[in-house]
């Protein structure tokens, strides 16, 4: 292998790397998910920082969950005091910093 690869190899390792101790930094501040049983399938919504149910069988299949409260859809969640206060405080853990997030590369 010429010395251009092998910089290049080291650079991307190092690269990869840093991202996935990143993105393993951000898994560990999230909130728990919600123990509700009625879903059975929370997705983290990485952009908003708060889960969204993915269970097609669910009554909150596309709910939005934040402090305690399900909220029926992004416009209710996004109407919400709570959410409000929580968007512009400092422990707001969304803003799409991970991998296909709308401020990723490129964007």
């Amino acid at each position: 292998m010429n010395k251009t690869k092998k910089l290049i190899a080291g650079v991307s390792s190092a690269s990869v790397a840093v991202m996935l101790s990143g993105c393993n930094d951000q898994a560990q501040d999230i909130p728990p998910e919600p123990t509700d049983t009625e879903c059975q399938d929370w997705e983290w919504d990485e952009d908003d920082g708060v889960y969204e149910c993915d269970d097609a069988g669910s009554r909150y299949f596309g709910h939005y969950y934040h402090g305690g409260s399900y909220y029926k859809g992004k416009s209710s969640l996004l109407k919400s005091s709570a959410y409000k206060s929580y968007k512009s405080s400092s422990s707001f853990k969304g803003g799409g910093s991970g991998f296909g997030g709308s401020k990723g590369f490129g964007g």
